[in-house]
Order: C-alpha cells, then structure tokens, then sequence
C-alpha cells in the first residue's frame, strides 16, 4: 500500500508528519538526510513515539515519556530504556508527492 503524504514544499525540511495506515500512525520525516518514516509506536512501552521531540540534523527522535531514543532512519534504539527497534517504511518522491510505501 502507498500513502501519499504531502507534496514536496509542504514537507520542508525540519518538519514532520503524521499520517494514518489502516490501524496504524506513521511519522514521516524531513531530515538534513532526507524523508524518513517510522512507526508512532516506541518499542519499550507502546507510547506515541512521534509526539516527542526530534532532531533533525542527526535525524534521532525521543520517546516522550521515557526518553528513549531512536534514529529515524534505522528506527534502532539508541539509549534505554528501549532496546528493540522499531519499524521504519522506504519514503519516495513521486511526481512532487511524498510517499510512503507501508506493507499489508
């Protein structure tokens, strides 16, 4: 399945979104790097991974309740207390869209 999440110059880079899959939240990233998506789910207790803070030079977002944090575009755990990863979903530009590739 293909989401389409914004057109190019609605996404800037340093900006963020959320958009929904089926059941599930996807965040969607502009880093210095490029688009990232990642699961809105941080592995170490379920919490709404993408509401905390994010930084987008090193492209690491922090777990707002705990504060583990994941590189976005691995979406590997960095600190504790999380130690799984995290699911992360290929981003393409496509025809000035943003687009996010997300299995079943």
């Amino acid at each position: 399945m293909r989401i389409a999440v914004a057109p190019t110059d609605e996404l800037p880079a340093g900006t963020m979104r959320l958009v929904s899959a089926g059941e599930r939240l996807i965040g969607v990233y502009h880093c210095e790097s490029g688009y990232h998506a990642i699961e809105d789910r941080c592995s170490h207790d379920d919490g709404p991974l993408c509401e905390g803070d994010w930084e987008p030079g090193s492209c690491v977002v922090t777990c707002p309740r705990h504060g583990a944090r994941f590189d976005l575009e691995t979406g590997i755990p960095l600190t504790l207390p999380a130690f799984q990863p995290v699911q992360t979903f290929p981003v393409s530009v496509v025809d000035g869209m943003v687009v996010v590739d997300v299995e079943g």
